[in-house]
């Protein structure tokens, strides 16, 4: 069983930053992928960046490429997701999640069985 736990959300204005920090603790070895998802009210969660955790690969949506930069440091087992710029568009709850080997794409909210319970981001104009 895998736990996740997120932290460092928080309100900032816009053009403001925060790092997000996800830690995987219990039976890490079989996570492959890990990756941050957002869901503002009314919308569908959408996923914002991922990283391979045996190959530090990582993909971004469109509409954070440039802003945001996902990393893992692998000897916490934690993953972060740097903010910058931040847009009120982006103003969401972030979760990250975790999963195995999987040929699913990688922002396919279903393909995800491990889930953190969220931190609130809020960007004011």
């Amino acid at each position: 069983q895998v736990l996740l736990v997120e932290s460092g959300g928080g309100s900032v204005q816009a053009g403001g930053s925060l790092r997000l920090a996800c830690a995987a603790s219990g039976n890490t070895y079989s996570v492959r992928r890990m990756t941050f998802f957002r869901q503002a009210p009314g919308k569908e969660r959408e996923g914002v960046a991922t990283i391979y955790t045996t190959s530090d690969v990582t993909r971004y949506a469109d509409s954070v490429k440039g802003r945001f930069t996902i990393s893992r440091d692998s000897g916490k087992n934690t993953m972060y997701l740097q903010m910058n710029d931040l847009k009120p568009e982006d103003t969401s709850m972030y979760y990250c999640a975790a999963r195995g080997v999987s040929h699913d794409v990688w922002d396919n909210v279903l393909a995800y069985s491990i889930w953190g319970r969220g931190t609130q981001v809020t960007v004011s104009s």
